[in-house]
């Protein structure tokens, strides 16, 4: 999860790969007092979306950039660790988010998980 903006709201920029993590989300999902955790993605993403989404990605990249300092002073006084959720945000963007966006792509197309004979679509 990553905080943002100057409230520090709070959003999911990995789904959870270990059942640690997957506890930990479970958990602030939770404890979320807005019931703004919604399992509800494939209703609002289409494949145009994410293409549109995937090609403006610098902004999201200039952006976790830009708030790195305000971040660390924040971790400095309440420990939320942003900072490191941030940079770790920062390197699945420029590493695997793309194998795991061409796969969900083709969910959104095809409506059912890729086998290893299908063929994933370009971002």
């Amino acid at each position: 999860m990553l905080y943002e903006a100057d409230y520090f709201t709070e959003y999911v920029y990995r789904q959870p790969r270990t059942p640690d993590e997957l506890q930990q989300l479970i958990e602030a999902a939770g404890a979320e007092a807005f019931s703004g955790y919604g399992c509800d993605g494939d209703t609002h993403w289409t494949p145009a979306a994410l293409r549109e989404w995937w090609h403006d990605r610098g902004l999201i990249s200039e952006y976790l950039a830009s708030r790195r300092t305000d971040w660390q002073a924040h971790d400095a006084k309440a420990g939320q660790r942003v900072a490191a959720a941030a940079r770790s945000y920062a390197a699945y963007l420029d590493g695997e988010l793309a194998s795991h966006l061409r796969v969900y792509l083709f969910w959104l197309e095809e409506r059912r998980s890729p086998t290893r004979a299908d063929r994933l679509s370009h971002l």
